[in-house]
């Protein structure tokens, strides 16, 4: 029996930075049915790239001031950062306050974006609501170990899982078969096909003349960016003028401008930063580049695929399901000869490129929003279905 009222739905997130997830929860605030759910944020800080992107039509409530809105005095920015930490962990301590004072009203459904965002979820002094993880990363991550154990023991807490590509769910069967698993779905990311090449009709910006191969993510070191300046590298020396430049920012950026240096790319190797609208970038670009040792349904393959991008791409996570290999782009291993070969063979193979670049121009058949959309509302409805 379909539901008699809107179902109060309501997401928790860190914050709205540049990322995949990010966009991810835009899609589903924009494109789920305003006219079945009444949905809300809770952001844990007012803070990112994309904070301002969540519609209007849906209620935002937020715990503490992002860094956009501290003081520009560093003293005084320091200090702010250290009560804006005691605040949100009084508050992790003590959801009920959040329940009672920010959020103001009970919810059906609460629903955890990341493995971060678990523990707030479950923590929830609403005990009637239901619970639905996302779960977006490989659990064998060498980044993840630490927290492994405390992700295992949440798992089994919820009511549903969602999983954003076939291959995380059977890595996490098959590291731990013997785990209380709670029911369980694949959904693949949603990709607006209109909205992506709306968007990267916005500009141009300005590029190299040499041939460009464009990255977009977080810089860590799980993204493989070092491997792929060495790969650069070696290609400069060797004469095949090109360039790489990198759309996004993070922690490993001050090893990056120490390696450039080193390698003495400075001039070939742009580290561009973030980019409120990176599609203009990708268009104009002549490759699309993905080095990471791991990625789960990485957003921006879909992205640049439909940018009609020839793309090479580490072979991690579902990207062979996103990419036919040397169809509508090229797969390789995580290592810096992979990137330097295959990177070679698009700038001297002109037949290849045009290849795949013919094979592109029907790629928006790969992708079925419609499809996703139905899937995570009847997802919602059903879970609601399950309440006492």
């Amino acid at each position: 029996m379909p539901p008699t009222r809107k179902i109060k739905v309501l997401f928790r997130h860190r914050s709205m930075e540049m990322g995949g997830v990010e966009k991810v929860l835009l899609s589903l605030l924009t494109n789920l049915d305003p006219e079945k759910f009444e949905l809300t944020v809770l952001l844990n800080l007012n803070q990112g790239e994309l904070r301002n992107e969540i519609p209007t039509h849906i209620r935002k409530v937020v715990l503490a001031k992002g860094r956009e809105d501290l003081s520009g005095n560093i003293l005084i920015q320091k200090i702010q950062l250290v009560a804006r930490r005691l605040k949100l962990e009084k508050l992790r301590r003590n959801p009920q306050i959040i329940d009672r004072d920010y959020l103001k009203k009970s919810f059906d459904i609460e629903i955890a974006m990341t493995y971060n965002d678990f523990e707030p979820v479950l923590n929830s002094s609403n005990k009637k609501s239901k619970k639905i993880g996302w779960f977006h990363s490989e659990i064998n991550e060498r980044q993840l170990a630490v927290l492994v154990p405390q992700i295992l023991k949440q798992f089994p807490q919820f009511d549903h899982m969602v999983y954003c590509s076939e291959n995380i769910r059977k890595l996490m069967h098959r590291e731990h078969p013997n785990l209380a698993y709670p029911p369980e779905s694949v959904i693949t990311n949603a990709v607006s096909t209109t909205e992506i090449r709306r968007k990267a009709d916005a500009f141009v910006p300005e590029m190299p003349s040499a041939p460009v191969f464009v990255a977009v993510g977080r810089l860590n070191t799980r993204k493989g960016l070092h491997k792929l300046m060495e790969a650069h590298a070696k290609l400069i020396l060797e004469g095949f003028q090109h360039a790489v430049m990198i759309i996004g920012d993070g922690e490993e950026r001050a090893n990056l401008f120490e390696q450039r240096k080193k390698l003495n790319v400075e001039e070939t190797f742009i580290l561009a930063g973030n980019q409120m609208n990176p599609y203009p970038y990708i268009k104009n670009a002549d490759f699309f580049i993905l080095p990471s040792e791991s990625e789960a349904w990485p957003l921006v393959i879909a992205e640049a695929l439909i940018l009609q991008k020839p793309i090479i791409a580490t072979d991690t996570g579902d990207v062979g399901l996103m990419i036919r290999n040397r169809e509508t782009g090229l797969l390789v291993r995580y290592d810096t000869d992979e990137l330097y070969k295959t990177m070679h063979e698009f700038l001297t193979d002109k037949k290849l490129v045009s290849e795949i670049q013919t094979k592109l121009l029907n790629i928006d058949n790969q992708f079925d929003n419609k499809n996703i959309f139905r899937e995570i509302e009847e997802l919602l409805i059903k879970t609601y279905q399950t309440l006492d």
